[in-house]
């Protein structure tokens, strides 16, 4: 893998800098939805990640920041909390939003938690998959939503495979929610399509 043969920063500034460019094209398409990617937990370890992000970013002049996202696993944040925790930072005083990605399947302390500088947590799918039969899903996931909200955060449910599914988190007022109920996962020109013409996109030049 990448993370195994050293190059995965390389990886997460060439993803970085596509997906820049991306919304740099869908903003001048009148298309403003925010973008995120992935951060590896070599990534969070890496002293100089931050200043070459901040490099990536300075050469877009900072229009896309407002509309990045970084989504980091709990678990990677769990390996090396502090020096996870300087490198957020780091990127969060960039004004780059953080969000925490597949929750509940990390152990993080809630006392770490309210000293990130996040934005989303994100359900992990695999309580969101079974909340529709499984009693004990479905009260993790609607606690994880007003733990969310209450500690001002929008909550993301990760997994939505159906209308049910849907309908329940709706009713619970999550924020967002990704699945293939919603899509499958599509290329960049085949999205904007889908974006124009799906109840669930933007229909907006």
């Amino acid at each position: 893998s990448a993370e195994q043969a050293g190059v995965i920063k390389q990886v997460t500034l060439w993803v970085l800098k596509r997906t820049l460019m991306q919304s740099r094209d869908w903003r001048e398409a009148g298309i403003d939805i925010d973008v995120a990617i992935n951060i590896s937990v070599y990534d969070l370890h890496d002293a100089s990640f931050p200043k070459d992000v901040a490099a990536l970013l300075r050469g877009f002049g900072g229009v896309e920041t407002n509309r990045l996202r970084f989504e980091i696993t709990e678990t990677a944040m769990m390996v090396d909390p502090a020096r996870a925790l300087e490198t957020i930072n780091a990127l969060g005083a960039m004004g780059v939003a953080l969000s925490i990605d597949d929750f509940g399947t990390g152990y993080s302390s809630l006392a770490y938690l309210k000293q990130l500088p996040a934005a989303e947590l994100k359900i992990d799918k695999s309580f969101v998959a079974a909340m529709n039969v499984n009693d004990n899903d479905a009260v993790i996931v609607r606690s994880t939503i007003e733990l969310a909200h209450n500690i001002g955060l929008s909550a993301a449910a990760e997994g939505v495979e159906d209308r049910q599914t849907y309908d329940m988190l709706a009713a619970l007022r999550c924020d967002a929610v990704q699945g293939y109920y919603i899509s499958r996962p599509m290329a960049p020109d085949e999205f904007t399509r889908w974006l124009r013409q799906t109840p669930w996109g933007l229909r907006s030049a």
